[in-house]
Order: C-alpha cells, then structure tokens, then sequence
C-alpha cells in the first residue's frame, strides 16, 4: 500500500488514499472514512468548498481504490 500511495504526484491526494484506506482497513465505515478524507482534503485546500472536495475524493476512491487504476487524475493544481 505504502509503495502505490507514493506514486500518486499530490500530497493532498495521496494523503486522502492513504488515510482512506487506513480507515477502511481498521473497520471504519465507508461513509464515515469519506467524510473525514473530505475533510482532510479542505484542511490541504481551505478554499474548496464542500462539494468540490466531496466531488475529488470520491473520484479519487473510485480511481485508486475500487478501480485500482495506477494511472493520473484529475484534481487540484497543488504538488
């Protein structure tokens, strides 16, 4: 797990996987690990609003969590 996370360019989107699949992996509830990885999300970008960080973590989970796709996404501008 380490190893992909460190793939992914993003801080703040590799903070959102890891600490998603952390959470999941410790029997948190899907939705419960969604809101705290959104609200991870808006403490790394303050100005994006609750759908707009809603909208990239659940692309993001979809992308590198249920697809297990390796590739890049879309997202923020940040590094």
């Amino acid at each position: 797990m380490a190893a992909e996370a460190n793939r992914i360019a993003r801080k703040c989107e590799r903070a959102v996987i890891t600490a998603y699949k952390e959470l999941r992996e410790v029997g948190t509830a899907d939705v419960t690990a969604f809101n705290a990885c959104t609200t991870l999300y808006r403490i790394h970008h303050p100005e994006a609003s609750v759908n707009e960080a809603r909208r990239l973590v659940s692309e993001w989970i979809d992308h590198h969590v249920v697809r297990m796709d390796s590739g890049p996404t879309k997202g923020c501008d940040c590094n």
